[in-house]
């Protein structure tokens, strides 16, 4: 993991942190700055907020403005932030003077990078970097900083949710008022009990990671609805709150009622009543997906090392294969060998080349994690290395491959890294048929010219709900262990460094096909 990725991993983690405990938005956005600050080394940053009638990005937090540039209004479709706010796409431009509607930040702006924040599917607003050098930011960059965004805007969705309960709770007169306004809004699961264990109240997120609705929770003894809970230590605690009026925390591994063992952090707060201690606040929080997260970053780097490994059992396999070419070459000079000989002579010189060609691939594969070099590449011969070395992959799963390969033009690429695009998608489809099935690599030219490389299957296909989730890191729709969910995001990833694209659709028939768009610039003169 490159030193990058690392600041960018504890940022999120930092960010992922915010979540659970600040809940005042000025101080939440000034660590945002300050983290993006650290990792990205920027020299300006601004945060603009969604108004509250949603029509205006009005500025939050930032670093490197002047007053006026903060201050003036941009409406939603206006200037580079605002079309990022509208279409909730990022927006990186490299040349600012061929912007006829860019909207005055910095001083001698010349490159723009805007990603929209966006929470639950609701667009909060956008963050935006500005620099007086033309083409500053790449698309690796884009790519960082949405990832950023996505945790930052988690974050200031929930801190605009608890500056809305507070300001809820000095409105009503009431506990009970109180406590229904916390129930139909938080984002937490929030039950609570009273001195007796019976559940007196069940939020909407309750219901929903427990898989019981409100009516049936209510009135019921907490106990005899979770059974586990006294020997995972909940009770104990539950009572010492009752018993002290004193707040207590815990984190613990829950199975629930659907028999699936989620990691949560559980608040257990006194509920009183004229100083008596009446019952007790739940706050649950599931905290499953960002152990996961941390657990599937580890296993990158296992796989990492599995393929350094791999790397030197091919140079151990190359040796014996040496010797056995040169005692076979010493055989074949003997005067008296029979013609059966001789073919085996021939059979053991083809298989063995048919062996060193197989370990140089896997060499080939395993030196990703060198620096880059590129240099004329003939993409056909490097899909059908690919395809010889995915040979009995592709046969011990019954699946036919087809070769449609048009003559292209050499072009400037790092061949490693694209065999590691390509074997990617050819593994890709073969677990998505499992057993029968074809692939189809085609190569040939777009209408602009481009050079247009697809890899389509026969297999099930992917869901529209799929499709715009596949190329985000760390996402996997495998079973647990099958998958790290970052072979397609570091292939999108790598097409971008060429300012190439790489695009999921349906065939008519049945599957899908990947489809690679690498620009004409790259074709060697």
């Amino acid at each position: 993991m490159t030193d990058q990725n690392q600041k960018l991993f504890r940022a999120l983690l930092d960010v992922g942190k915010e979540l659970a405990s600040i809940t005042e938005l000025d101080y939440l956005l000034t660590r945002i700055l300050d983290i993006s600050r650290d990792v990205f080394h920027f020299d300006n940053a601004i945060i603009r907020l969604i108004s509250d009638d949603g029509k205006r990005l009005e500025t939050a937090a930032s670093f490197g403005y002047t007053q006026e540039a903060t201050e003036a209004p941009i409406y939603l479709g206006q200037g580079i932030m605002g079309k990022a706010a509208k279409f909730r796409r990022p927006y990186l431009i490299h040349n600012l003077t061929q912007m006829d509607d860019y909207i005055p930040g910095i001083e001698a702006a010349r490159s723009e990078l805007a990603v929209p924040l966006i929470a639950r599917d609701k667009m909060i607003g956008v963050f935006n970097v500005e620099s007086q050098q033309s083409q500053a930011f790449a698309a690796n960059d884009c790519d960082a900083l949405s990832i950023l965004a996505g945790q930052a805007a988690i974050a200031i969705d929930n801190a605009h949710l608890y500056e809305d309960l507070s300001k809820v709770s000095r409105k009503n007169e009431t506990l009970n008022d109180f406590n229904q306004q916390i129930l139909s809004s938080i984002s937490l699961g929030l039950y609570t009990i009273n001195r007796q264990m019976e559940i007196t109240s069940w939020n909407d997120r309750m219901a929903k990671m427990s898989h019981i609705p409100k009516e049936k929770a209510l009135g019921n003894s907490l106990i005899d609805m979770f059974p586990t809970l006294e020997e995972e230590g909940i009770v104990e605690h539950l009572n010492r709150v009752l018993q002290t009026g004193e707040a207590e925390s815990l984190r613990l591994l829950h199975r629930g009622h659907a028999n699936q063992n989620r990691l949560q952090k559980r608040r257990l707060a006194p509920l009183k009543e004229n100083g008596t201690t009446t019952g007790v606040v739940v706050v649950v929080e599931d905290i499953t997906e960002f152990e996961q997260l941390l657990a599937q970053t580890i296993q990158s780097e296992k796989l990492a090392e599995v393929g350094r490994m791999s790397a030197g059992i091919a140079h151990e396999i190359n040796n014996p294969l040496s010797v056995i070419s040169f005692a076979n070459q010493i055989l074949q000079e003997e005067i008296n060998n029979t013609p059966e000989q001789h073919e085996l002579f021939e059979r053991i010189d083809n298989e063995v080349e048919r062996l060193k060609s197989l370990t140089s691939e896997l060499l080939s594969y395993s030196s990703g994690t060198q620096e880059e070099r590129r240099k004329p590449t003939d993409i056909n011969t490097t899909i059908h290395d690919v395809m010889a070395l995915m040979r009995y992959e592709l046969s011990k799963n019954q699946i036919e491959s087809i070769e449609d390969l048009c003559p292209l033009p050499p072009i400037s690429i790092d061949k490693n890294r694209f065999k590691q695009i390509f074997i990617n998608l050819i593994l890709n489809a073969i677990q998505a048929m499992d057993q029968r099935g074809e692939i189809k690599v085609i190569t040939g030219f777009d209408e602009q010219g481009n050079i247009k490389i697809q890899f389509c299957d026969n297999g099930p296909g992917i869901s529209d709900e799929l499709k715009n989730r596949i190329f985000e890191p760390f996402f996997t729709s495998r079973q647990d262990g099958k998958g790290t969910g970052l072979g397609l995001y570091l292939c999108r990833k790598i097409i971008a460094d060429y300012h190439g694209q790489l695009n999921v659709h349906d065939v008519p028939t049945g599957g899908c096909c990947f489809e690679i768009i690498l620009p004409k610039t790259l074709v060697e003169q």
